[in-house]
This record gives C-alpha cells, sequence and structure tokens, in this order.
C-alpha cells in the first residue's frame, strides 16, 4: 500500500503534537493511528519494529515513528515522520528553558519548581518500577536482579560511568545467551550492503558537519561532542542516561545545578515528545548563561547531534530488522542492558530525592576530588520538601493521577508552601 505523502504528514503531525506522557503512552497512541485505525502497518509489523528499535540507543518511541514512516514511503518518509514527532516538543522545551533562564531565580518560581522536583523524585520511581517488571521476567528474576544491584554499586558507590556499565552488562548478556530462536533464522537481505554503506557515510557526515561551524567556540565544541556521545550510550530509554548526563553536566563540566537539572526534567515531562528532549534543556540554559544566540545554538547543536543518530540507525538497520530480532546473542545482550539499567535508575531515584530532601550533599571525600557515594547532611532536611514529596507519591502512586494534573497540582502546593514558610 502506497501512503500519500500529505496523509503521512497530516497524520505524523497529530501524533507529535498529541504524544505527552512519555514512551507507553507514545507507543500505545501510534499503535492506534497506524495499526488500528488506519491499518498502515500489521500488528506483527509494529511489535517486530518495537523490538528492533527496543535494541538501537536513543529514544524508541521517536525511533519506532521513524521506522513507520521509512516502512511507508522510504527516506522521506522516515525524515517526516520522525521530525514530526520531535519539533513540536523541542519548540515548547526552547521556550521553557528561555523562560526558566529569565526567571528560574524568582522567588515565587522557585517555591513552584520545589513542588515539581518533589513530584520528579516520585516520577522517576515510578519509572523504576515500570522498568523492574519489563527487566525481570520469568527465569530471569535471580540474574536481573543482581545486574541491577552490581549496576547500582558501580554507579553509587564506585562512580563508574555510565557507557562502561552497559558495555559490561551487555557483554555478559550476549556471552550467557545461547538458546537459539525457534525455527530458521531469517537470510541477510540481498544487495543491502551498498546502500547501508552510503547511508551511513550520509549521516555520519550530517552528524559530523556542525562541528565546522563550532570552531573557535568552545562550549559549543564541548556540549556537541558530549551529547554525541550521549546519543550512542542511550540503551534503556531517557531516565536510565539521565544519571549519566546529572553526574557530567553538574559534576564534571558544571554547567548547571543538581536542583536545575531536576527542573528540566519536570519541564520536559510536561511537553509533548520524547522525554530526551531534557537534553535540549541542559544545553539551551547553559547557553542561555552567556546570551540568548548562545542558548538557540547550543539547542539547535544539540537537537541535531542527539536525533541524527536516530535517523542513521534507523534508515541504516531497518532492512535487516528480520535478521536482527533473530539474533539471541542480542536479544541476550539487551535483556542485560535493561536489567542494569535497573540498577541505574534506582541510583537516579536516590540521587534526585537525596537533593530535594536535604540543602548539602557530600559526594565528594572532603579536601579530595575522589568520588564518594553520595551522603546527605542529616541536619539540612527539608521539611517542607518531604510533605510536598509524600504528596507527589499519593497523587501517583496511590490515586493514579495523571502526569500532567499531578504536575500542576504539585507546582500550585509548591507556591502554597513557599508562602508560608
Amino acid at each position: 500500500m502506497t501512503v500519500p505523502l500529505s496523509a503521512l504528514t497530516r497524520t505524523f503531525a497529530r501524533i507529535g503534537l498529541l504524544s505527552f506522557g512519555g514512551p507507553a503512552a507514545q507507543i500505545a497512541l501510534m499503535h492506534e493511528e497506524l495499526v488500528a485505525r488506519r491499518q498502515w502497518l500489521t500488528e506483527r509489523q509494529y511489535l517486530s519494529a518495537l523490538s528492533f528499535c527496543m535494541m538501537l540507543p536513543g529514544p524508541e518511541a521517536m525511533q519506532l515513528c521513524t521506522y513507520a514512516g521509512w516502512r511507508l514511503r522510504g527516506i522521506p518518509g522516515g525524515l517526516i515522520a520522525g521530525c514530526l514527532f520531535v519539533l513540536p516538543g523541542a519548540l515548547v522545551v526552547l521556550a521553557l528553558a528561555l523562560a526558566y533562564a529569565a526567571y528560574g531565580q524568582v522567588p515565587l518560581v522557585q517555591s513552584l519548581f520545589l513542588g515539581i522536583q518533589a513530584a520528579v523524585v516520585v516520577v522517576v520511581v515510578q519509572a523504576l518500577i515500570k522498568i523492574s517488571r519489563r527487566a525481570f521476567g520469568p527465569g530471569y528474576m535471580a540474574e536481573g536482579l543482581a545486574l541491577a544491584a552490581l549496576a547500582f554499586l558501580a554507579i553509587y558507590a564506585l562512580g563508574l560511568p555510565f557507557p562502561l556499565i552497559i558495555a559490561a552488562a551487555a557483554l555478559w548478556g550476549a556471552l550467557r545467551s545461547t538458546n537459539p530462536e525457534s525455527g530458521p533464522a531469517p537470510t541477510l537481505p540481498p544487495g543491502s550492503a551498498r546502500r547501508t554503506l552510503l547511508t551511513t557515510v550520509i549521516f555520519a557526515a550530517l552528524w559530523a558537519a556542525p562541528f565546522a561551524l563550532t570552531r573557535g567556540t568552545p562550549l559549543l565544541t564541548e556540549l556537541g561532542l558530549f551529547f554525541s556521545q550521549l546519543a550512542v550510550v542511550t540503551f534503556g530509554g531517557a531516565y536510565a542516561v539521565l544519571a549519566y548526563m546529572t553526574q557530567e553536566a553538574v559534576s564534571t563540566h558544571q554547567w548547571l545545578t543538581t536542583a536545575e537539572m531536576i527542573d528540566g526534567l519536570g519541564l520536559a515531562e510536561t511537553t509533548p515528545g520524547p522525554l530526551i528532549l531534557v537534553t535540549e534543556f541542559v544545553a539551551a540554559l547553559t547557553g542561555a548563561k552567556q546570551s540568548v544566540p548562545m542558548a538557540l545554538a547550543a539547542a539547535a547543536l544539540t537537537l541535531w547531534v542527539t536525533f541524527i543518530p536516530c535517523f542513521l540507525w534507523i534508515f541504516a538497520a531497518a532492512p535487516y530488522l528480520e535478521w536482527i530480532t533473530h539474533q539471541p546473542r542480542l536479544a541476550g545482550a539487551l535483556r542485560a542492558i535493561t536489567a542494569a539499567v535497573v540498577g541505574v535508575i534506582a541510583n537516579l531515584s536516590l540521587w534526585f530525592a537525596l537533593h530535594v530532601l536535604f540543602a548539602t550533599v557530600h559526594t565528594r571525600w572532603p579536601g579530595t576530588a575522589t568520588h564518594r557515594p553520595a551522603t546527605p547532611d542529616w541536619s539540612t532536611l527539608d521539611p517542607a520538601a518531604l510533605a510536598l514529596t509524600a504528596l507527589a507519591a499519593l497523587l501517583l502512586l496511590a490515586l493514579r493521577l495523571g502526569l500532567a494534573a499531578t504536575l500542576a497540582l504539585m507546582a500550585l502546593a509548591g507556591g502554597l508552601a513557599g508562602s508560608l514558610l
């Protein structure tokens, strides 16, 4: 079936504008639009594509959208679908980042964000619960828990970098996976090697192109290199990589404070599009500390190096979907990565909770630059933050209120707490 580009554009514009609520909601929305309503994809095609996208680094919902566009109308369809999924949220995040840079230090605004920060702590815990259910399936509970615990200790106690943890988990999973898929393995598609090579060269060149323009601007070069690296290791979704991004942006580069990072995640949760757009917030706010033009340049560069790789992975690997999804070692590596991600997100939950609830958190041994496990100064516990976090847990976990409504109520609760204290 040939889908007209005009119909494809309208449909994916609708998906992009309505893609609130994180990957699960976005994947459900695409299923409704592409499989149930328009029948552009079959159920089997959709589920195979979803499994394929979960094996790739980057936001799986955006890559699933790009794959659907590619399947319907080739590379032009994939570009249209992927761009329309990202751009509405990217414009909103940019506006929010600039507004935050201008007004984020106003006392009333800070009070509002205290409520949002408390909600973010619970949102990350909620994500941890959901991913744990997916990671620790039947027959994998003991090994999955062990991998999660080791990943948590590696990043929390030892301060090891996220890419190293993911690589170690992938290697372990690949070596442990010995059960072949049932049935004969699909053969590689004929005649696709040259197209794959050409696609890889073109999109790799596009990925690298902005660095020719950033020479002489160290901040842009530094941001571009960091977020390019991030694009390669974003297995497990945005929550997994947030721990690494927080570690680098806050502790290593000192672009943002921890409070600003948590605020950025809260704002990204309220927008359509992939949650990984929080990278745009980090870059825009970092650039805004110099000037508005620098903020715009940093945001544009970060969007480019974050999402051009997503197109590269899809367009280069999509012809091999059937073959890739039937490789047991790849499946084993993915399963091990997902288990390790649970430990990484557990560290992120603890990190955010400590920095929201306590005014002082020690992450270095006194007088040295040596990493130590994040340890709070118990005398700096903030009772208001504790009460707001409990309220957010009640709204999200007990009453199961929607995320947008919860964030709005928490902002109001934070403002009320700030006016009373």
